[in-house]
């Protein structure tokens, strides 16, 4: 990925920091600039600076940074400051997510309630509107909004399988297997993703719009890390990945639709029509054999299994109400563009 422009004083301590030697560099004055911003009590899911300065953090550990050093990736001081966003971030899901009550312990029971869940009203209909109202800027914006996940489809919950056994693992595998191409690399979703951003003359390089995503749609791909990330957090990414594939089927299907109507071919909409069928069969794996096993398995990671679904429905339909609210007011929901950094001579 490419370095994005700052956003506030930490993003600029940090990237500061990255662009420089790690057997040299200071890291201290970053630490402050975190310090200072945290004691503000930022909204992190709308925070610009923060959530920005977490999605550099962690492409550290995916495809890196363009220029920067792969000995950052584990550099003690640098993931102590990340860690420290990470806890604050953490606490305000816990805090603001709500959570299914009086759910059993059983796989059963478990898959029933992440069912349960993810079929309740999550606010306005972003699949809806795009089926039936969104303009053909909207759906280009829709593709940029989506490129800072799907073009790495998969990666953030593949980070869970060494951290499974037995069968929630082998299901977590079968799902990921697909998600890959089962082996074909023509037919990742990533690169299927790709093929539908380049029908649309828009960029398919990782990142290339990240200077135009706003803090929530930054928000909901650092959790993913996030919880990817953690061991401890390996009950919240199972049950975000089963509320992901539970709210995908129905509204890929309605994403294609809304493509069709502007007249685009099935090149384009191929993306989205593999995803009507497969997130059909991986609904069932994810929520019964991931989700409801891992809570079964290990009872101590039942609250967590509920908490990631809740989450990734929660922090989701922020991002969908924004991008409808917008789109409905006649606004972009994208920010706007950075203005070229003037080079210091």
């Amino acid at each position: 990925m490419k370095i994005p422009q700052a956003r506030g004083d930490v993003g600029a301590a940090v990237l500061d920091v990255l662009r420089s030697d790690p057997a040299r560099a200071h890291v201290e004055p970053a630490d402050e600039a975190v310090a200072v911003a945290l004691a503000r009590q930022p909204d992190l899911l709308r925070d610009e600076d923060l959530q920005l300065t977490l999605l550099v953090l962690y492409e550290l550990h995916y495809r890196g940074v363009d220029g920067v050093d792969d000995a950052w990736e584990w550099s003690p001081a640098l993931l102590g400051l990340r860690a420290r966003i990470e806890t604050a971030f953490e606490a305000q899901l816990r805090d603001v997510v709500p959570l299914p009550s009086g759910v059993g312990a059983s796989a059963a029971e478990v898959a029933a309630a992440l069912f349960a869940l993810a079929a309740a009203e999550q606010g306005p209909s972003l699949s809806g509107y795009v089926a039936k109202q969104a303009t053909d800027e909207q759906l280009h914006e829709l593709l940029i909004h989506r490129s800072v996940y799907q073009l790495k489809e998969a990666d953030p919950h593949t980070w869970a399988i060494p951290r499974l056994s037995g069968v929630t693992k082998a299901a977590l595998v079968e799902v990921q297997a697909d998600e890959y191409g089962g082996g074909d690399p023509e037919r990742m979703h990533a690169a299927l993703f790709a093929r539908t951003m380049r029908g649309l003359g828009l960029d398919d390089s990782f990142g290339a719009y990240v200077d135009l995503l706003p803090a929530i749609t930054l928000a909901s791909v650092n959790m993913m890390s996030m919880f990817g990330l953690h061991r401890r957090l390996r009950g919240a990414i199972a049950g975000h990945l089963a509320a992901f594939e539970m709210t995908s089927s129905i509204p890929n299907r309605l994403y294609g639709n809304g493509f069709r109507r502007h007249g685009y071919s099935s090149d384009v909409t191929w993306y989205f029509d593999e995803h009507v069928e497969a997130d059909a069969v991986h609904e069932q794996i994810a929520g019964r054999d991931l989700a409801g096993r891992l809570a079964e398995q290990e009872p101590q990671l039942h609250d967590d299994v509920l908490f990631g679904a809740a989450a990734c429905l929660y922090v989701d339909g922020l991002v969908g109400a924004h991008l409808v609210e917008c789109w409905s007011s006649g606004r972009t929901s994208l920010r706007p563009a950075p203005a070229p950094q003037r080079m210091v001579s």
